[in-house]
């Protein structure tokens, strides 16, 4: 077996007589594969003898290995004939494609299984993208990851995402210095993309004005950033950026009190531990439906509405076409203070 490969096993009483195999694919992102933990949950415990599989990339593997409703993890590492050989030894019964690109197709078309995939309306977010024309309907992109498994008669339990964080993943607080100790908001200062990320004289202004601890989150990419909030802030905040795992994450923004976050992966994390969530959001928007799924209902989003270039992409820019920037420089910290306030 691949080393790539984990055996997650569940405590189940007795076998059942017939077992259904489901493949689920979803190689990237972070929040993208936590967005699909609902459909992995309601396929393992609404059909009689589902045993789910599920395929990603090695770097997401991590962020799976513990929960209980998937009985084997593939990930894919650098050889694509590798895995398809290990999968085709498998015998699926259904695939269930929630990601819908190249990849995914050449992987069921060398499997050869009946898959099902859900509409990701390509489309609709040209057209809000290019023209401001939202022809999108209003539905999370969570229940669309339902469509497929609707000829098994799943339906969505509405009890929101899952993130289960293996022990070796715990973080303890207690090990942070004591101004830590009684409570702590965690700021996700991260992104994958310039243009989803709040700039940094704006998240140093925020923290200064909460006057409440803050731990940073982000990739090491975010690092010297953290660093320079750090030096004008002093004690109060802590740079995490770039010293934790993504489970190490996620564990501190499941003991944050509440969580400010750009459009990003631990934003999703955050609302599958009902954290209170203020979200700011740069040049992507809400109407996407990739928005906290099932947060805590104190969560609220902040952006700035009327303009007219945004969204510029459904994904980001590593600088604003623009050049000025208005989706982020024109965030009212006063606002984001004043309502971080009143929930911590």
């Amino acid at each position: 077996m691949n080393e790539s490969n984990l055996n997650i096993q569940n405590n189940t009483a007795s076998e059942p007589d017939v077992i259904v195999k489901f493949l689920i694919i979803r190689f990237s992102s972070i929040g993208d594969i936590v967005l699909t933990t609902p459909v992995i949950r309601c396929l393992k415990q609404q059909v009689e003898g589902a045993q789910v599989h599920f395929l990603t990339k090695l770097l997401y593997k991590e962020m799976l290995v513990a929960n209980p409703y998937i009985d084997k993890l593939h990930a894919l590492n650098t050889r694509f004939s590798d895995i398809v050989n290990e999968l085709k030894n498998e015998e699926f019964d259904y695939i269930i494609d929630l990601h819908k690109n190249i990849r995914t197709y050449n992987v069921k078309s060398r499997l050869k299984r009946f898959s099902l995939t859900f509409d990701k309306l390509n489309i609709e977010k040209w057209l809000l993208v290019n023209f401001k024309i939202n022809r999108l309907p209003d539905i999370h992109i969570v229940d669309r990851y339902f469509k497929p498994v609707e000829l098994f008669d799943v339906k969505n339990d509405n009890r929101g995402l899952d993130y289960f964080i293996p022990a070796d993943g715990k973080v303890d607080i207690s090990e942070l210095s004591e101004n830590f100790q009684n409570g702590y908001i965690a700021f996700v200062i991260g992104g994958k993309y310039f243009t989803k990320k709040l700039p940094v004289e704006k998240i140093t202004n925020i923290c200064r004005r909460v006057d409440y601890p803050v731990v940073l989150l982000g990739g090491g990419e975010d690092a010297p950033n953290g660093e320079i909030i750090c030096k004008s802030l002093g004690h109060n905040v802590y740079n995490a950026c770039g010293k934790f795992t993504i489970n190490q994450s996620a564990s501190v923004v499941e003991q944050a009190k509440a969580v400010v976050t750009n459009d990003t992966g631990l934003m999703h994390i955050a609302s599958a531990f009902k954290k209170k969530i203020i979200s700011v959001w740069g040049n992507t928007v809400s109407e996407f439906g990739m928005y906290p799924y099932m947060p805590h209902p104190e969560s609220e989003i902040v952006q700035v509405t009327g303009l007219k270039c945004r969204p510029c992409t459904k994904l980001g820019f590593k600088k604003c076409p623009k050049k000025h920037f208005r989706c982020m420089n024109d965030i009212d910290t006063e606002y984001v203070v004043r309502i971080l306030k009143n929930k911590i």
